[in-house]
């Protein structure tokens, strides 16, 4: 603790007699300062006793003393020394009831005490303050430094909260609570995910301070290059001391170290799953069996998913590459969930391997994907679950649900929603519409001269499968006028409905230009 007025009171050798502000003696005092100016407020920085004989002061002059006495509360100052036997016998009154009057502690100073002692009493004191606050700093740094290297990340924070008595927590680089301590303290951490992705947001190093209705809590970011890899929430009742603040910047110094460290380690397995996964997509399954072993082996055990992703291209660019953050979402989801991924950077793009339905790593892609798609960030292809055999099947899926998902101007795109789907959005491109405007050029022209309705009697002919009574009852007309219409169709267009592909291409290029569509009768 900081020397008080309370404490100086105490000190035998000082002397020092209460006069005035008995109530506020536990206030800190920051440096002890003599002056006789009048107005000695210009030289102040607040926290400091003052020392005085007033040999300029109208000390008897009750208004002048209670100006003074305002002016010095209004600059900070902790206190107020006056030494009698000087200039004053005794304390004047008038200086005393302006003191009583607005609660500014007044010690009487003895003409044998002088100011340098009080003086050397309040730097020695500071001294030693900051000497045990070092101290405790640097126990602090190898407690912090044991748990580190015995127990892990979760280690560190136990013993940081109770090193700054209140409540620690750490976050990944998604911004997601991975240890924190006490366990009551959960929930306010989890409050505070918005702002540790603001921070992310910003180049390392970074902090931030948050004011909350019970504590003060200090943000600061881990990771030695301008990306940020996690965060560190310190939560307290006021700031933080000397010691305290030794603590923390040691628990972050070696919370960075252990996230750099496994960054490398986790490089080492990324080069080991991109040599599983070339195996794999070679046929080569029981090779990356062995490769893997126990690192990837689980993965293989069981049906996965395949997951492409590449930057979607357009002509805004995000703050930073999408496909490492959504790299790191992904591995943080599956850490989570307990679920087995496999991420490989594959040249622009991004291969994941996903065990089983990846059910919580493919709901992190997705909201990803989501939230990056206004910002020209990612898009995502995702396989049906697939074995070892075939994977390299599993892998052309993703890529076709990845090229849908350009098209159609989507974030994610499943393979099993196209099987679901219907076969005409993946043809609406410019070529196909092109394809179907030509195929179908001769029959409108010769519909815009009033000689028929080829392109609408065609329709739905072709709806009805070929079938003459119903195609006919649909357009209103006689059966024998719509077999006149359809051989004028094979005339114009020189193909035979009769030919299967043709009817085809002919039911597709309706499709795709939506020419002749009417409302089909029920029944």
């Amino acid at each position: 603790m900081p020397p008080t007025l309370a404490s100086l009171v105490q000190h035998s050798s000082l002397r020092l007699v209460v006069r005035a502000g008995e109530d506020r003696l536990d206030t800190p005092v920051r440096w002890a300062h003599v002056s006789e100016l009048a107005d000695p407020v210009p030289y102040m920085e607040g926290g400091e006793l003052l020392l005085t004989t007033a040999l300029t002061l109208d000390a008897e002059d009750a208004e002048a003393m209670r100006r003074y006495v305002r002016r010095l509360l209004g600059a900070g100052v902790v206190g107020l020394g006056f030494a009698v036997g000087v200039n004053y016998d005794a304390i004047p009154d008038a200086l005393l009831d302006a003191a009583r009057d607005e609660h500014l502690p007044l010690l009487e100073v003895p003409r044998r005490t002088p100011f340098l002692a009080i003086s050397k009493a309040v730097s020695a004191a500071i001294a030693a303050d900051q000497y045990r606050a070092v101290t405790a700093g640097f126990e602090a740094q190898r407690e912090l430094t044991r748990a580190a290297l015995a127990e892990g990340p979760d280690a560190v924070v136990a013993r940081l909260a109770a090193h700054v008595d209140g409540w620690a927590a750490l976050y990944d680089a998604a911004g997601t609570v991975v240890a924190v301590a006490p366990e009551w303290a959960a929930r306010r951490a989890a409050r505070l995910t918005p702002d540790v992705e603001r921070l992310r947001e910003r180049p390392a190093p970074a902090s931030a301070v948050v004011g909350g209705t019970d504590d003060r809590v200090e943000l600061q970011s881990l990771g030695t290059g301008r990306r940020v890899r996690g965060a560190l929430a310190v939560g307290t009742g006021a700031p933080l001391g000397t010691a305290e603040r030794y603590a923390v910047h040691s628990a972050i110094a070696l919370l960075t170290l252990t996230t750099e460290r496994s960054r490398t380690l986790q490089a080492a397995e990324h080069r080991l799953g991109a040599a599983v996964l070339r195996m794999m997509l070679a046929g080569q399954a029981e090779h990356a069996r062995t490769v893997a072993g126990d690192v990837y082996g689980t993965l293989l055990d069981a049906p996965f998913r395949i997951l492409v992703a590449e930057p979607a291209g357009g002509e805004q660019r995000p703050a930073e590459p999408p496909l490492p953050v959504l790299a790191e979402a992904l591995e943080a989801a599956a850490a989570r969930a307990g679920e087995a991924v496999l991420t490989v950077p594959e040249g622009d793009g991004l291969l994941v391997v996903l065990a089983g339905d990846g059910g919580a790593v493919v709901a992190a892609c997705a909201g990803y994907a989501e939230r990056e798609a206004e910002d020209a960030g990612v898009v995502v292809g995702l396989s049906a679950p697939a074995g070892p055999g075939t994977a390299a099947v599993a892998y052309k899926q993703a890529e076709q649900a990845l090229s849908v998902a350009r098209r159609r101007g989507r974030a994610l795109v499943e393979h099993e929603d196209l099987a679901a789907g219907s076969v005409l959005p993946l043809l609406a491109d410019d070529a196909v519409r092109a394809f179907a405007d030509g195929m179908l050029r001769a029959l409108r022209e010769h519909d815009a001269t009033g000689r028929g309705d080829l392109v609408a009697s065609l329709r739905a002919w072709l709806s009805r499968h070929g079938q003459w009574d119903a195609a006919a009852a649909d357009l209103g007309v006689h059966r024998h006028t719509l077999r006149y219409r359809m051989r004028r169709v094979e005339e114009i267009l020189g193909r035979s409905l009769d030919d299967p592909d043709v009817r085809m291409e002919l039911w597709l290029a309706l499709k795709t230009t939506g020419e002749g569509e009417k409302e089909r009768p029920a029944g």
